[in-house]
């Protein structure tokens, strides 16, 4: 079956997935996106205390260097376990009528996509409370989030492949985020990692789209032009990956869902 990968034919129902999937994440709450707000401003506040204090970690702006890496691994960890269950959450839909079934996994990375974009307010209030001024170079952060978008997108294709036929992905993968969230300098300094140990900060992707994203934001400086080349790279990469083995495999959604 040849699927058409045209935004335009297919821009309505895009719309109306993201739309669904915003409504029904705040369905029901009284504050409503204003959670998009208020729950990254509580974890930095609580989390802030707790290693600030606890661990005395050396860190100048402490709120500011860990509201963007909870942001980063937010991001990454809600969009991928979203896209993740895109084909299965649709099986009905899929099975009634014919779209391109990359619709679905695109559709909850948007969605992520917007829930982020309501976060950025509180990155802006803590700034705002904790810095002097903004320098030009903070007006570049949305780069590497666009790169890390494309990122996450081909990660989630290839996740929500795996899960229609394995369904233990979803638990493992729990583990997995829980792993890769002490794996990455969110909320401790790279300085406190021993030196045969910073290896593993270069094998894990999420650690060079956080520390570009930190660079204009935190450090007020143009992201690293060679940074921003990995992450490039990563980006391309998960994106050849994670549409050529959907689509190696997406005919045989039917048989599972």
């Amino acid at each position: 079956m040849n699927e058409s990968f045209t935004f335009g034919k297919y821009g309505g129902l895009l719309a109306e997935l993201v739309t669904r999937d915003i409504k029904i994440k705040y369905r029901r709450s009284v504050l409503g996106v204003l959670w998009s707000l208020l729950n990254p401003l509580l974890t930095m506040i609580v989390t802030a205390m707790i290693f600030s204090n606890l661990f005395r970690f050396d860190i100048t702006n402490f709120p500011l260097y860990l509201l963007c890496g909870q942001i980063v691994i937010t991001f990454y960890s809600e969009s991928t376990s979203f896209a993740m269950s895109s084909i299965i959450g649709n099986g009905i839909l899929i099975k009634k009528i014919r779209v391109p079934k990359w619709i679905f996994p695109l559709s909850r990375v948007v969605s992520s996509c917007v829930n982020l974009l309501f976060t950025l307010p509180a990155l802006f209030l803590i700034m705002i409370f904790t810095t002097d001024s903004f320098p030009v170079a903070s007006l570049t952060f949305f780069i590497p989030l666009i790169l890390m978008v494309f990122f996450c997108l081909g990660v989630g294709m290839v996740l929500a492949t795996i899960a229609v036929s394995f369904r233990d992905t979803f638990h493992l993968y729990g583990v997995f985020l829980s792993m890769l969230g002490y794996a990455t300098p969110v909320f401790y300094p790279e300085s406190i990692v021993p030196d045969e140990y910073l290896f593993l900060f270069h094998l894990n992707p999420l650690y060079y789209f956080l520390k570009a994203f930190r660079q204009p934001l935190y450090e007020g400086i143009f992201p690293d032009v060679n940074l921003i080349l990995i992450c490039a790279g990563l980006a391309i990469a998960a994106m050849i990956l994670g549409f050529s083995f959907f689509r190696k495999y997406q005919n045989n959604f039917i048989l599972y869902i």
